[in-house]
């Protein structure tokens, strides 16, 4: 069986007439603690609590409130054996404090409803504002749009250029076909000539080399007459060197030469 022990606590700050004895109660109840809260005198609360050590203080750590109404600031505490007999856990209630309880709520319950008033007052100049603001917001997204029309517009005018701009280099291309297979033509013609050429100068040269055998054969005949004209000494030499003259002439008609 644990041993019984004892925290006396003496709690300052904003700790009087905010419910800070109820929930003290409340706190040591839950724990299954035995003792009192009360008010002192010097606007101190005070706090006897008994029980297992290791409740204790879990009980010192939960009394430390702080929130809307309750304000702790400090807690002195002190633990000893526990001495005296206590049935229960009481708030220590003095006389007359029901009725300065009741006047206290009523009191904070105006001050409630004037924050409320306050708050309903703020709602109201901020609903406005938000109106106002939508107002604004709905004044320049009209704007913006707009610009946004406008740019659009400017967009379809682009892209419309764009489209005249490639049907020009369309028609260019188209153009650069043409030319191409002009080219082509041309350079076929050109080939067409150089092979007209060819067979051209291939019947010169042979022109050309039936010249040199005709010069070649005349050279030789004009020699041979020369040899037959100085061993020429009677009418039978000339009537035989007639008969080679006239050879001579019907060789160079056959081969188009005179």
């Amino acid at each position: 069986m644990y041993a019984m022990k004892q925290l006396s606590a003496y709690v300052s700050g904003n700790v009087q007439r905010v419910g800070y004895r109820a929930r003290v109660s409340q706190l040591a109840n839950g724990l299954g603690l035995k003792g009192f809260v009360e008010n002192l005198n010097d606007e101190r609360v005070r706090i006897i609590a008994q029980g297992e050590e290791e409740k204790l203080k879990l009980f010192a750590g939960a009394i430390d409130i702080k929130n809307s109404l309750i304000k702790v600031s400090s807690i002195e505490t002190e633990y000893s054996e526990a001495h005296g007999y206590y049935g229960g856990f009481y708030k220590m209630v003095e006389t007359g404090e029901t009725d300065s309880r009741l006047d206290e709520g009523i009191n904070v319950l105006k001050g409630m409803k004037d924050v409320l008033i306050l708050i309903l007052n703020k709602q109201g100049e901020t609903t406005h504002e938000i109106k106002e603001t939508n107002r604004n917001l709905g004044s320049k997204m009209d704007q913006m749009l707009d610009k946004q029309d406008q740019m659009l517009d400017k967009q379809d005018q682009m892209l419309d250029k764009q489209d005249q701009m490639l049907d020009k280099q369309d028609q260019m291309l188209d153009k650069q076909d043409q030319m191409i297979g002009k080219q082509d033509e041309t350079i076929s013609g050109i080939k067409d000539i150089n092979s007209k050429m060819d067979l051209t100068l291939d019947r010169q040269d042979r022109m050309l080399d039936k010249q040199d055998e005709s010069i070649s054969e005349i050279k030789d005949m004009n020699k041979s007459l020369n040899d037959k004209m100085e061993k020429v000494l009677d009418k039978s030499d000339i009537l035989e060197l007639k008969g080679d003259v006239a050879d001579m002439k019907s060789a160079l008609r056959a081969k188009g030469i005179i």
